[in-house]
């Protein structure tokens, strides 16, 4: 994962641990690369980075859906690069944090930004890198858990965490799943549009995903939760960067 302000030894030893997941599924990743292909239909030779691109595959998923498209990974572990390198081709040490990533103002017309926003703990930092990255009117393609998810609303009201929120890194306390993912921050559709706003991006379009997590018995109603973005369990927005 690519983070902002630098993590403790602790937290960054966490998240090379190749063992810890990093993504939400495939079915995010296959709707994710459907919106971009959507974004950039028409044109030829764009420049996407993922950004905090793990082990390459979701960059992989966006590649078959973009002949044509140069995608370059980015992260700041050198293990996830070295997984990623046989998926995408392309990849890049970087961070957001410091001196940004190494890329010159404007130079990508999209980003792929898949379950990074969470575990940041500067985020506002992150969205300042990435609109400078991006050229103007370029794509940015966003994912991430989705804290008012059906299935959170009613375990709010029983008095139980959230699925996605976790209070320790060394294990799941209050809350229903099994993996501890390094969670720090988690949004409502209301609130990633506001924020997406105030740092300069005009939301185009918020989608819904399942999520691979959820008890197969409720997984038919998770998908119909798509259909409501701000119900389902992981948000994609597509925003452009404001000229």
């Amino acid at each position: 994962m690519t983070t902002t302000a630098r993590p403790p030894a602790g937290l960054r030893d966490f998240y090379e641990n190749p063992a810890v997941p990093v993504a939400s599924g495939d079915a995010r990743s296959r709707r994710q690369a459907r919106m971009l292909a959507t974004a950039l239909r028409g044109r030829a030779g764009a420049t996407v980075l993922d950004v905090g691109c793990g082990d390459g595959t979701a960059a992989a998923v966006t590649a078959r859906l973009l002949p044509g498209h140069r995608i370059i990974g980015v992260d700041w572990s050198q293990d996830a690069l070295r997984r990623a390198a046989p998926r995408i081709g392309t990849v890049v040490r970087g961070e957001l944090e410091g001196g940004g990533l190494p890329f010159a103002t404007g130079a990508a017309d999209a980003v792929l930004f898949a379950e990074v926003i969470e575990h940041l703990v500067d985020p506002d930092g992150a969205l300042d890198e990435l609109r400078r990255v991006l050229a103007p009117g370029g794509h940015l393609m966003l994912s991430t858990p989705n804290l008012a998810a059906w299935y959170n609303r009613a375990l709010l009201l029983a008095g139980v965490q959230p699925v996605f929120s976790e209070v320790s890194l060394r294990g799941i306390h209050g809350r229903p799943g099994s993996e501890v993912v390094g969670h720090l921050r988690l949004y409502t559709a209301r609130a990633l549009r506001q924020f997406l706003a105030a740092s300069g991006f005009e939301v185009v379009r918020l989608a819904g995903a399942p999520f691979h997590g959820v008890p197969r018995a409720l997984r038919p109603l998770d998908r119909l939760a798509c259909a409501v973005p701000g119900a389902a369990s992981i948000l994609l927005v597509h925003a452009r960067r404001a000229r």
